[in-house]
């Protein structure tokens, strides 16, 4: 079975959410149903980069994560696009055998068998500002999908009315560990991130959930941002 492969990077550190700052090697699938507003990854979104996108079966994608690796089993995280519209059963099944972890990110909107073969299962919600709707029932046959598989919730905010939705989304799944990180407005990787403004929306976030008493999400930057900007492959 092909799978469509927009990069396969690392090892770098997980930039984000609850694996923060671990040591990770990147498969990023290509293609995606959701078009959201501020998306800094269109290159494994839009078709139109499909001429971009490498045709690779599960053996040529563990070859390179082990390439890249230097045969050592760390944390592959799938991320997108949207992985979940692709068959990534396979990889995972292999991996696991030469003894790699996987951790998956994806909005929800769309349940896979191979959800349970995961170490992590990262939902991210899409919340107003993306301009996208949430399915909840897709969302519940994701979760549902993970068997025992460790599942956790991660939303990005941009605004206040952002910040109620995930509040909202909180308080609809209140036994699923949350993670909030301020969103980056910046979305062209040729342009430099301001990491004042960053620090400026991370503050912010953290005034407006802890400093008012709403003690339930972790707060986290897109660590990679502030580090890297919107370069891709990091």
């Amino acid at each position: 079975m092909s799978l469509r492969i927009a990069e396969i990077f690392g090892p770098t550190i997980q930039g984000e959410g609850a694996l923060i700052g671990q040591p990770t090697v990147f498969v990023r699938a290509g293609g995606c149903d959701y078009r959201c507003s501020w998306c800094d990854s269109m290159h494994a979104v839009d078709s139109r980069y499909r001429q971009d996108w490498a045709v690779m079966d599960a053996a040529g994608i563990m070859a390179e994560v082990a390439r890249l690796s230097g045969g050592q089993p760390l944390v592959v995280s799938i991320s997108g696009g949207n992985p979940a519209i692709q068959d990534f059963g396979p990889v995972i099944a292999l991996g696991r055998g030469q003894g790699y972890r996987f951790a998956c990110e994806t909005q929800g909107s769309v349940a896979r068998d191979w959800f349970a073969d995961l170490a992590l299962l990262v939902l991210s919600p899409k919340p107003p500002s993306s301009g996208q709707e949430t399915d909840w029932v897709a969302f519940d046959a994701c979760l549902a999908a993970a068997g025992k598989a460790e599942r956790l919730m991660k939303i990005v905010v941009f605004d206040q009315n952002d910040l109620d939705w995930a509040r909202a989304a909180s308080a609809r799944y209140p036994d699923l560990p949350l993670y909030l990180q301020p969103g980056n407005p910046e979305t062209d990787p040729e342009k430099p991130v301001d990491p004042q403004a960053l620090a400026d929306r991370m503050l912010w976030l953290v005034e407006a959930t802890v400093g008012r008493g709403w003690l339930v999400p972790r707060i986290l930057p897109q660590l990679h941002v502030l580090i890297w900007g919107n370069r891709r492959g990091v």
